[in-house]
């Protein structure tokens, strides 16, 4: 048994069933026994694999969309390059290395990443050859404007599940099961007070219909469109889920590269949702920002000229690294594989013309 685990039982024992949320925040984030803190995470020797990790061309076209963004804000000659929930440093290391066709872009950028890990911290640091000033909040970025990057970010944000009851829609809840003393789910005996916190998408849903909602994301987001806002600059989140809103249970675990239970062994396994776009670009709208998209990430990469990069990196490879190069952009581009399933939505100052990657 985890000791994280551990941990959750005597918490339920003394005070009661806890909300999905504050499990995910638990298994995700406590300081000592919190997956990100004490897990291999990224990677083949990792759980899961993100795109920046499957090839350099995916962090390249990131780059230069910021290069592009920055010129069409009217280039400052200070602004942040932040990125939220870095991994490794691999999306950022790429993106400023094909950034240096531009020196005057890498002049302006002050580096900023959003990650609370030390161990991972410490990763991005021997990652990026570049001064990096990081914070544990969004909340924190000085007031300057802002290119923010949000890749498979917003998955990992604690949510919070319900059920369609006969009586109204109640929350899902972890309880200890009487019998066995492990982790369980069970319904609030306290329908939810008002259904305006649904989309409406989802309201009339049927019963055993199963909700979600991200009240932690809705906050990032209007973090990010505030400071948008504000201060001028774009966003670019590219993450795994549907355009439009829509009921349905997507809370999940990986370990290993394989599906497990998300209440066993807390701590030790990846938990994540599939983000709701269509709420993410609500709240954009909401806080005056405007929106791009979303598209899925295979139009996106492929309108930014992945196949063009691919066909120039495989000029010079061995047949073995060609063959490596075919197969990411087939695994970050065809339908069949992340090309449908992860979106990409883009924010922008009012001020700023469509972005890049979201036209014809």
């Amino acid at each position: 048994m985890s000791e994280l685990l551990s941990h959750i039982q005597s918490m339920i024992r003394a005070q009661g069933p806890i909300t999905l949320a504050a499990y995910m925040g638990l298994a995700l984030g406590h300081p000592k026994f919190g997956y990100y803190h004490s897990q291999t995470v990224f990677g083949a020797e990792g759980d899961f694999i993100t795109a920046p990790e499957i090839s350099q061309m995916f962090g390249e076209l990131i780059g230069l969309w910021c290069v592009q963004r920055w010129r069409d804000m009217g280039s400052p000659r200070e602004f942040l390059l932040c990125e939220l929930g870095p991994g490794r440093g691999a999306l950022m290391a790429d993106a400023l290395r094909a950034a240096k066709l531009a020196p005057d872009f890498l002049d302006a950028a002050r580096l900023h990443l959003v990650e609370t890990s030390p161990a991972l911290r410490e990763k991005q640091r021997l990652a990026i050859a570049r001064p990096i000033i990081w914070h544990d909040r969004l909340a924190d970025l000085p007031l300057l404007p802002a290119l923010v990057i949000a890749n498979e970010f917003f998955d990992a944000l604690p949510i919070h599940q319900f059920e369609r009851a006969p009586d109204g829609w109640r929350e899902r809840m972890v309880t200890l099961d009487p019998q066995t003393d492990q982790l369980c789910f069970a319904l609030s005996p306290v329908p939810v007070a008002d259904a305006a916190i649904f989309s409406a998408a989802v309201r009339t849903a049927p019963e055993g219909a199963i909700a979600e909602i991200c009240p932690a994301g809705q906050a990032v987001m209007t973090g990010i469109t505030g400071h948008l806002a504000e201060q001028g600059g774009a966003a670019l989140i590219l993450d795994y889920g549907p355009m439009l809103s829509a009921p349905g249970g997507s809370f999940q675990a990986v370990r290993g590269h394989e599906f497990c239970d998300p209440l066993q062994n807390p701590g030790m396994a990846d938990l994540t949702a599939h983000v709701d776009f269509q709420c993410l670009a609500h709240a954009a709208a909401r806080a005056g920002c405007q929106t791009d998209g979303p598209v899925t990430q295979g139009q996106f990469l492929l309108r930014l000229g992945m196949a063009e990069r691919a066909q120039r990196l495989a000029q010079n490879a061995t047949p073995p690294e060609r063959e490596a190069i075919e197969s990411a952009l087939r695994r970050l581009t065809d339908p069949g594989q992340m090309g449908s399933l992860f979106k990409v939505l883009a924010l922008r100052h009012p001020a700023l013309t469509p972005s890049p990657g979201f036209g014809a």
